[in-house]
């Protein structure tokens, strides 16, 4: 069992602090008086991100999914050709600096479509007000990754005129992240925390399973784990990898079956749920269950961020890893900048 020593020295920024604190950053976040935009005839929303901010743009997609919107969320340099004067891109950087999203920003310049740029400061923040481009500032907290509550809620004020979700669902999600926190906080380290917990079942190579309207969770843990915990991870839909990725289990590997499922998936998705699990069973491979919680998109996304990215920070703190710094990163994007 680790202690509050153990992440106060090995959590060296104190990462599991902000952490601590997400149910409240979320509703001060939620609550302060954002400009909102009011745009009129919009029928596709671009969300341009990298790293923690593209974990905004795939949340979102995934509230979206149900309407007539078109959504694209861009993980890369390049605007889709189908962005026209009804489009709206959304451009999301915690750092203000990433290459990528100054890139998307350049080229919205030279199109016929509706911006608005949030960062924490940075160049974006810079040519925002010198072009006069839709800008919001939001604060960072630690990190990119862990400052994903105040981008997901203070977003959820800015666009609540083009974004169709209700005001009760916003607050069942806070209520749940307030729930959870009790729970998996560094003030609960015991059998009990269901992130710690989880966290010592994880071994080998994860390879997260999900389904169709679970993937910003299934994508945002596989990253949590690379980043904080500094271990490989892999994602599949359950439903395509049963037509491919299946059959690599017929090797042995140190590669770890997790199966992240919805409360309400598609009736053929739970088949297919209980046929993966009994040629699990069938071929002795081991598996974990996660399960989200009953409630809206919104309310599920965030809660299984919440539990998985703190099982992150536990996984680190068990393996002794500092989860802050990501040197790697830091070593590419130095060479591309040089």
């Amino acid at each position: 069992m680790i202690t509050k020593l153990d992440l106060q020295n090995i959590d060296k920024k104190e990462m599991f602090k902000v952490y601590d604190k997400w149910s409240e950053i979320a509703k001060n976040t939620y609550e302060e008086n954002w400009q909102s935009l009011k745009y009129e005839n919009i029928d596709h929303i671009v969300f341009a991100g990298m790293g923690g901010s593209g974990s905004i743009g795939d949340i979102f997609s995934a509230i979206l999914s149900q309407t007539k919107l078109h959504v694209t969320v861009v993980k890369g340099y390049t605007l889709p050709k189908t962005v026209d004067k009804n489009s709206l891109v959304v451009i999301t950087s915690v750092s203000g600096n990433t290459s990528e999203a100054l890139s998307i920003l350049d080229q919205t310049k030279y199109l016929e479509c509706n911006v608005i740029a949030v960062s924490s400061g940075g160049k974006i923040a810079k040519i925002c007000n010198e072009n006069r481009i839709e800008y919001r500032k939001i604060k960072e907290y630690n990190s990119p990754r862990a400052s994903l509550v105040s981008f997901i809620y203070s977003m959820l004020k800015i666009l609540e005129f083009i974004i169709p979700i209700k005001k009760e669902e916003i607050i069942e999600s806070l209520e749940n992240i307030k729930q959870l926190e009790n729970q998996i906080s560094s003030n609960n380290l015991t059998d009990s925390n269901q992130a710690l917990k989880l966290a010592k079942e994880v071994l080998g190579i994860p390879l997260i399973y999900y389904p169709w309207g679970l993937q910003a969770a299934a994508i945002r843990f596989k990253n949590a784990l690379q980043e904080n915990a500094k271990m490989h991870a892999i994602v599949e839909d359950v439903v395509e990898a049963s037509h491919n990725g299946i059959v690599a289990w017929e090797n042995e590997s140190n590669v770890f079956p997790i199966l992240l499922q919805g409360d309400d998936d598609n009736i053929r998705t739970k088949e297919r749920w209980k046929v993966l699990k009994y040629y699990f069973e069938s071929n002795k491979i081991e598996y974990k269950e996660i399960f989200s919680i009953k409630g809206n998109i919104l309310s599920k996304l965030m809660h299984l961020i919440y539990l998985l990215d703190y099982t992150s920070i536990y996984k680190a703190v068990i393996c002794k890893i500092d989860p802050t710094p990501v040197k790697s990163v830091d070593f590419i994007k130095s060479r591309l900048e040089g």
